[in-house]
């Protein structure tokens, strides 16, 4: 019975069965031929017909079963009906077999904070670089980011046609985090992940002082973390104000979870209670190992540039 289950497991469980729909609904959007692209505060701030009925699906699958939830989403849409078809009340039921951390056994649902990122990775999804896409729900409790899950659309999608498309990540703390093999890159090699579209001198000056022995450049946030607990970065490196809770909530839980640490570029932790300004306004620094080394290196020059 559902009720022999806490909030927050019942929570991750249907975050989960709703972040894979937000992902079917992302490839049926690209199949389809029409994005409907509207650009929202410059030419790489971008929305999707793709981003609007994602984050409904999420936003509203989640506020049906959860109705005292704070939930904050990333698309500012009108409130409208939603069409039943766009609704997930699935749950997924490996995530029901765990036991919830005991530190948030007892969490009420009008204490939890729900940030979601229906579709990160917009941009390069407009241009076909699939495998920057990602759906984010992050869930925080006291200011805290404290469960995520992160949904794949085209995870697999070079693969060939018989490649299973798609994957789900997901994680609590205290608990860990699953769906993916934890790997670290390669022992004394600085490989920085870092924006793709959203550059400046700020960025890239932050970026040399770690000395990189080589720079990705990729869309997403949720990317990026995939990036850094799989072995293909050490750090991700974002010194500039662009990023939102939204953008990182998820991706936080699931790096904290395997002993990865994000903070902002001073070092600080984030914060996500629902009064909190959206923007990260200080930067984004990210590791799975040494945190210390990268945060050691960030120049004075861009720390005083980002005021948190």
């Amino acid at each position: 019975m559902a009720s022999s289950h806490t909030v927050l497991m019942r929570l991750v469980a249907s975050a989960y069965s709703v972040a894979q729909k937000a992902g079917t609904i992302i490839r049926r959007v690209l199949a389809e031929g029409d994005l409907g692209i509207v650009e929202k505060t410059c030419p790489t701030d971008l929305q999707t017909k793709a981003d609007r009925l994602a984050q409904m699906s999420v936003c509203s699958s989640l506020a049906r079963k959860f109705p005292k939830l704070t939930i904050i989403g990333e698309e500012d849409l009108p409130s409208e009906e939603v069409d039943q078809e766009l609704i997930e009340d699935g749950q997924w039921e490996e995530i029901l077999k765990q036991p919830c951390p005991s530190q948030y056994s007892s969490i009420k649902e009008e204490d939890l904070v729900v940030w979601v990122d229906p579709l990160d990775g917009t941009k390069e999804y407009t241009e076909g670089l699939l495998d920057n896409v990602t759906v984010l729900i992050g869930i925080a409790y006291e200011g805290r980011a404290i469960a995520g899950v992160i949904n794949q659309p085209y995870y697999n999608y070079q693969a060939g046609p018989d490649a299973v498309l798609g994957r789900t990540i997901w994680g609590v703390l205290g608990l860990g985090a699953f769906g993916f093999q934890l790997k670290e890159a390669p022992a004394g090699k600085h490989i920085i992940t870092t924006t793709r579209s959203h550059g400046s001198k700020l960025v890239m000056d932050c970026v040399a002082a770690m000395n990189p022995d080589d720079v990705l450049r990729v869309g997403g946030a949720g990317n990026k973390i995939i990036q850094l607990i799989e072995g293909k970065a050490s750090a991700y490196v974002f010194a500039s104000p662009g990023c939102k809770k939204w953008d990182t909530c998820a991706p936080e839980v699931i790096l904290h979870a395997v002993g990865g640490k994000l903070t902002d570029i001073h070092g600080n932790a984030l914060q996500y209670n629902k009064e909190v300004k959206h923007m990260n306004s200080a930067g984004v620094l990210a590791t799975l190992r040494n945190h210390n080394y990268y945060a050691s290196r960030v120049p004075e020059s861009v720390k005083s540039a980002l005021v948190p």
